[in-house]
This record gives C-alpha cells, sequence and structure tokens, in this order.
C-alpha cells in the first residue's frame, strides 16, 4: 500500500522520509533539454551521439566537446535508447539540445553510467552536463537518489496500467488514446488549485479523455477515504454528476471535520443532484471500498508518490510543480511520441497588450 510510513505519498510535491525525491519532471530540471538532432557517428561499435546537422540556420558552430570513442564501452544501452528517452523527457523544449557523451561500463555487473552534455541555442549558452546510471535489465535508472523507468518508450508499462485500471469519472474523448489521468485527493488543497488547470487542459486538448482517479491520502486527510467513496457512488449513478460533486466538496474542504464533514459530504451529493442517504448507504458497502483501495493501488503501482499527479499516457508529471504553458508542451510532445492524431493543443488568438 502506498499509505505507509515508508511510501506515502503527500499533496504539493512533499514526501515522507525515504521516499524518492526525484521525478520525471526533476530529472528534466536538472539540465532542462530538449529534441534529439539527427546525424550519427560511430563509436566502440554503437551508433554514437548525433550531430548537429539539423540544427536551425542560427547555430554556427558545434557547442559540444567531441565525442571520443574511449568512453562507450558498455554493450548496453545503445545511444539511440538513450536518445529516445530523453527526448521522453526533454523533446517539448525546442530550444535544447544534447549529446550522449559516454555510456560506460561500472563495477557493478550489467550497470552502465550514461553522460549527456547539454545546452540551448541562445548564444554563447553553457554546455552543462548530467549522468545516470542505467540497471542491468535495461528498464530502470538511478539519477541523484531516484528510481526512474528507462527505455525507448519508459512509459509504455505505466500507460497501460492506467488504461487498464483507470476507472475515475471521465470526460472528454471516449477513446484513451491521449488518456490524462489525474490523481487526485478531495480533501488536499493542492488539488483544489488543479482543478483550474485540469478545466483549461479540457479545452486545450478536446481530443484527449480525462479522468479523475482517486487517490486519498489518509494520514493526511481524514475524510479523503469517505469522499471518495462518496464519488464512486455518485460516479456509479451518472458519470457526469461526479464534476458537480467534487467541485462542492473542494470548495467546502475546511468544512470536512469529524463535526461538518458528513454534513458536507451530503450536501456536496445534493449539489450533484442525487440522493445523499443512497450515496452514504452505497460508500458503506465492501466493494466501493475496495474501488477506493483498488485506486490507491494503482497509484502505487504506477509510482505515483504524491498529489496531484497527472498520467500522460503513464507519464507522470506532478502538476503543481510545472508551469501551464510547459505542461502543455509535455503532454503534446507524449502524445507527437505515442503517435497519437490530432492531440496537439488547440492553438487560440489572445489579444495582446501594448507595451
Amino acid at each position: 500500500m502506498l499509505m505507509d510510513s515508508s511510501s506515502a505519498p503527500l499533496e504539493g510535491g512533499g514526501r515522507r522520509k525515504g521516499t524518492l525525491k526525484i521525478s520525471n519532471w526533476m530529472l528534466a530540471g536538472l539540465v532542462c533539454a530538449a529534441s534529439v538532432v539527427a546525424g550519427a557517428q560511430t563509436t566502440g561499435g554503437q551508433t554514437a551521439a548525433p550531430v548537429l546537422s539539423s540544427l536551425d540556420q542560427t547555430a554556427k558552430a558545434d557547442p559540444f566537446p567531441p565525442v571520443n570513442p574511449k568512453y562507450f564501452t558498455a554493450g548496453s544501452p545503445t545511444v539511440d535508447t538513450v536518445n529516445s528517452f530523453l527526448k521522453q523527457l526533454w523533446g517539448y523544449d525546442t530550444n535544447r539540445i544534447w549529446r550522449v557523451a559516454a555510456i560506460q561500463s561500472t563495477q557493478a555487473p550489467g550497470v552502465a553510467k550514461v553522460i549527456v552534455f547539454v545546452t540551448d541555442r541562445t548564444p554563447n549558452a553553457k554546455v552543462q552536463t548530467t549522468a545516470f546510471f542505467v540497471t542491468p535489465d535495461g528498464k530502470h535508472i538511478l539519477a541523484g537518489d531516484g528510481v526512474l523507468p528507462f527505455g525507448a518508450t519508459p512509459f509504455e508499462e505505466a500507460r497501460k496500467m492506467v488504461q487498464a485500471r483507470a476507472d475515475g469519472a471521465s470526460r472528454g474523448a471516449s477513446g484513451k488514446e491521449l488518456l490524462l489521468v489525474e490523481f487526485a485527493d478531495l480533501q488536499c488543497p493542492h488539488c483544489k488549485d488543479a482543478q483550474a488547470t485540469m478545466d483549461r487542459l479540457m479545452k486545450d486538448f478536446p481530443n484527449a479523455r480525462v479522468v479523475f482517479q482517486s487517490l486519498p491520502l489518509t494520514d493526511l486527510h481524514p475524510f479523503a477515504f469517505k469522499a471518495a467513496a462518496y464519488g464512486y457512488c455518485v460516479q456509479k449513478v451518472k458519470n457526469d454528476a461526479f464534476f458537480p460533486y467534487a467541485a462542492a466538496v473542494f470548495e467546502k474542504q475546511e468544512a470536512l471535520t469529524p463535526e461538518a464533514g458528513d454534513a458536507t459530504l451530503k450536501a456536496a451529493v445534493t449539489a450533484a443532484g442525487l440522493d445523499p442517504a443512497a450515496i452514504d448507504a452505497c460508500s458503506a458497502t465492501q466493494a466501493i471500498k475496495d474501488q477506493v483501495n483498488a485506486s490507491i493501488k494503482l497509484a502505487e503501482d504506477t509510482s505515483v508518490d504524491q498529489t496531484p499527479m497527472l498520467s500522460v499516457n503513464g507519464h507522470m508529471l506532478p502538476m503543481s510543480q510545472i508551469p501551464y504553458e510547459s505542461l502543455k508542451a509535455m503532454i503534446a510532445n507524449q502524445a507527437a511520441l505515442d503517435g497519437v492524431n490530432g492531440a496537439g493543443p488547440v492553438t487560440r488568438k489572445v489579444p495582446t497588450l501594448g507595451k
């Protein structure tokens, strides 16, 4: 269970002592690099890092140190795999470029060290380096003190789990080609704030299926589990009724107290147009409790460790840590990499103010 003392997720990016301190977004933030450039050299039997043949015309020189074949001593992963992985994380930012500088064997059997040069297209930009270790199975990396999925399509396993098991209330498209699943707690203040972001994403990605997946943080929020159970019961009666119910709960979060919590949840059910007595009885059934626990288990199995967390086809992004325009670019990038047709953000004309 995600709720134990060593791995309980916390809202808004916090974590308890002993849990991972790095996320996909945090790794991206180390150097915040972007799309892979074309062209390749041959080093050590591998396809080496791409050269800068596809930079725009403003790029006058290769900004990276030369790649030395002696630093490519590991049989795996290949440079192509590393580049594909980095494109999944960083491809949303077209201003940044990188080159794989080394893939080295280590003293640990099967563990490879990957070193990457990173810069951007601005004049006189500094070249930075970042490094991570790839596990022997080739499915994970160790970066800082965290573990992340790795591979050419690192989020595919989580994508399949979320597609198969996410069962929260949904809106938007009926298909699951672009599936945005918000893992959230109805008693979490940061989740309340995230609803405006979710509404904007609904408008900007009309071809996405958007799901609210309950993740009650019971160690922090005593009414979170019951609120989630009520939500599943509301959804069971009418999917679309869940959203006014959730909005009403978020609006009165401060009233989710031992004295007023039950009345607050029932008032939210009434606001959604349903019978609060029937929903209360439903929420007490073992079937509904099992459904809430299964939602918590899905979060655990997909390494969701905080709320609100947004799964974009299995790519987990902590919503409270990412500016909206970056989040939108990440979604568009993931959709493009996954071959989702017509899933880019809607372009709107926004009036500009004179400066």
